[in-house]
């Protein structure tokens, strides 16, 4: 083909608009880049990325969260790279949230600084967010952050009180019912406790967020319950658990609010295919209540009772269903003993209950200028030391929390600790001599071998 001048102003101009598009595409994709962010994390830990409880407490927070770490300056030659660890760490946060500052201190070269910050030692970081500061000491986890996050946000510092002296579930207590774990959790989402002596003080204090019951196991005094029932007139919130129908005392707290607990436990078939006791009651299914919201982890019930708050609509009350359990089980009539084992049940047509059951109200009216909020559970031992971690019982349990002490907000999936999986070859196997020699000796010897036989083979062709 002939090029002539026409034909070559042609490819020039169509050399010219190939190289204007390839650079308009190069600047679109910069700025769609610079303005949109998509990450995946394909580690197995997901250690680059938050988890969606660490992402929804830091949609919550609006002000701005500045860190400051004191630590000296990293020595790569010596293998300390604190500083920029911590910039890969925080680096998270800011994928998520814009106004996430980190500012690093040298306590070395600015040690009055350090000193009015009350620092003590390398590294520690102090964490501020609306007028309120936290300090963190290494090594940093996502769990330990966020649930300093959440203390920061919290508004309400209020106590959460909890009735003692009649065989109780503990708060702080170690033995396997006591529900010591979930108070430790509690804790470190910034509530503290208050244990009143009911049989001394004039009345329940009102200064506190709630009053939990945790299934007392004697009577309740007449002098305890009237001044429970008073506390509950008044506007007091309360976190009661029970473990059966015997209210202990507290007959006229439950009349008032107008709730009833079944005598028989809840049977749950599908225990079984979990190589359960179909006394383990298993719940998927939640009520549209803001404690269960968008709540979809599934949670263990041993040995759960229903709970019935339709007398409570009577009463002024608005009620919400919380936990539905046994899909696929009944309520028990009859009253199986506590801790009975292999007990021979079956489905009675007419007598018993078929599921779902719901074991968990919650309750809520206005009184005066402020809501009142009272959660029922017809189980204590979901919280309990030997039940805390099964599945989303924790979880729930701090939601319950949060919505009775009024932080609406901060009910959310609790993030949890990132684990790795660490190999141990024990020194002197088998295992650990392959690997030891295979990988310093062996392999390098069958590279070179591989890479002579390529040379070879292809100098003959």
């Amino acid at each position: 083909m002939k090029i002539n001048r026409k034909l070559r102003l042609q490819l020039l101009a169509q050399n010219w608009m190939f190289v204007l598009v390839f650079l308009a595409l190069v600047v679109m994709l910069g700025y769609l880049a610079s303005q949109y962010r998509w990450t995946k994390d394909i580690t197995q830990a997901n250690r680059n990325i938050l988890t969606q409880g660490s992402v929804n407490v830091l949609k919550q927070m609006e002000g701005d969260i500045n860190i400051t770490v004191y630590a000296t300056k990293d020595d790569a030659n010596s293998g300390d790279t604190f500083r920029k660890g911590m910039l890969n760490f925080v680096a998270r946060y800011q994928r998520e949230k814009k106004n996430v500052f980190i500012t690093f201190v040298n306590p070395s070269e600015e040690p009055k600084l350090a000193q009015e910050a009350g620092v003590v030692s390398d590294g520690e970081t102090v964490v501020q967010y609306n007028k309120r500061s936290e300090h963190i000491n290494p090594p940093f986890a996502e769990q330990e952050m966020t649930n300093l996050l959440v203390r920061l946000s919290r508004t309400n510092n209020q106590p959460i009180m909890y009735l003692d002296g009649h065989g109780e579930r503990l708060l702080q207590g170690l033995k396997n019912h006591d529900l010591g774990e979930f108070g430790k959790q509690l804790e470190s989402k910034g509530f503290k406790f208050a244990n009143p002596d009911l049989t001394i003080a004039q009345d329940v204090p009102a200064n506190g967020a709630m009053l939990v019951i945790a299934s007392p196991q004697v009577d309740v005094s007449a002098v305890e319950a009237k001044k429970i029932k008073a506390y509950i007139e008044a506007g007091g919130n309360v976190l009661w658990l029970l473990d059966d129908n015997n209210l202990h005392g507290l007959q006229e707290v439950a009349d008032y609010l107008g709730i009833k607990v079944s005598p028989g436990i809840v049977w749950d078939r599908t225990a079984e295919q979990y190589n359960a006791d179909p006394k383990v009651a298993f719940a998927n299914r939640y009520g549209d209540h803001a404690i269960t919201r968008n709540f979809m982890l599934r949670t263990v019930f041993p040995e759960a009772h229903e709970v019935d708050g339709r007398a409570s609509d009577d009463l002024g009350w608005k009620v919400g269903r919380l936990i539905d359990v046994a899909q696929n089980g009944w309520l028990e009539s009859d009253k199986i003993p506590a801790g009975a084992q292999n007990p021979e049940v079956r489905f009675d047509h007419g007598k018993d209950k078929p599921g779902p059951i719901n074991i968990g109200v919650a309750l809520e009216r206005q009184y005066g200028k402020k809501g009142q909020r009272v959660v029922v559970i017809g189980n204590a031992n979901f919280l309990a030391n030997t039940f805390i971690t099964n599945g989303g019982n924790l979880d729930l349990g701090i939601n319950i929390i949060n919505w009775l002490a009024g932080d609406d907000r901060l009910i959310t999936i609790q993030p949890m600790p990132l684990k790795d999986i660490n190999i141990n070859i024990p020194s002197g196997s088998i295992a650990a001599l392959i690997v030891g020699y295979g990988t310093q000796y062996i392999l390098p010897v069958v590279i070179l071998i591989a890479g002579m036989f390529l040379w070879w083979k292809r100098r003959k062709a």
